[in-house]
């Protein structure tokens, strides 16, 4: 029976679900829009979850395809280089735990270009057994590509996998896929989530 708390594979979003980065992020971001000209408040309001080059095309219409790929790489350059204060989220090692305790097989799924998704996962102490970002991609979220493609490569159905994300566009994507979902952030999806450890808890009720 398909169950939140009965998954064939876990599938994790990164930044903001299972590395805290949001200050590496925000300074990222903020700085971009400063120079691009973009109000820093909408940036940050826009940029949880998609792509960078997604991001940028809706904060700069007017930017054609070389603008918009010289503006992504950009907002890229700058999170390259800032790993300050990037840690695993509250209860991301307990949940690591528990899923390397009772063998589920989990990976990562990221909008994070390949250098970025190994630098902040490196910082955060966190080895994936498996790593999606959007170089592995056509499409990234909120199209489901990078969890259908997860899902295939661990040989699990995308219906039996949970997704678990703190943004709307992951969210999307792992509905698309047909995936059951997990939320942070107080985000509508099959169960909402205090924190990874919870969910740590809904996997390994008793402990084991």
């Amino acid at each position: 029976m398909r169950s939140y708390s009965n998954p064939e594979a876990v599938l994790l979003d990164m930044d903001g679900t299972l590395v805290d980065s949001d200050g590496a992020v925000e300074r990222a971001w903020a700085a971009w829009a400063l120079e691009y000209g973009v109000d820093p408040a909408r940036a940050l309001a826009d940029m949880h979850g998609s792509p960078a080059h997604l991001t940028a095309a809706r904060l700069r219409p007017d930017l054609d395809a070389a603008g918009v790929e010289a503006a992504a790489q950009r907002q890229l350059d700058l999170q390259y280089a800032d790993l300050a204060d990037v840690v695993p989220t509250p209860g991301a090692d307990r949940l690591l735990a528990a899923l390397d305790r009772i063998g589920l097989p989990w990976a990562v799924v990221t909008s994070a270009d390949d250098r970025l998704a190994k630098a902040r996962l490196a910082a955060a102490g966190i080895v994936p057994p498996l790593l999606f970002t959007f170089e592995d991609v056509e499409r990234g979220k909120p199209d489901p590509e990078g969890y259908l493609l997860a899902a295939k490569t661990l040989g699990v159905d995308p219906a039996a996998c949970l997704v678990v994300e703190d943004s709307e566009p992951g969210l999307a994507a792992g509905r698309a896929a047909g995936a059951m979902t997990a939320s942070l952030r107080g985000l509508d999806a099959d169960v909402r989530l205090r924190d990874l450890g919870h969910l740590a808890e809904l996997l390994v009720p008793d402990g084991r």
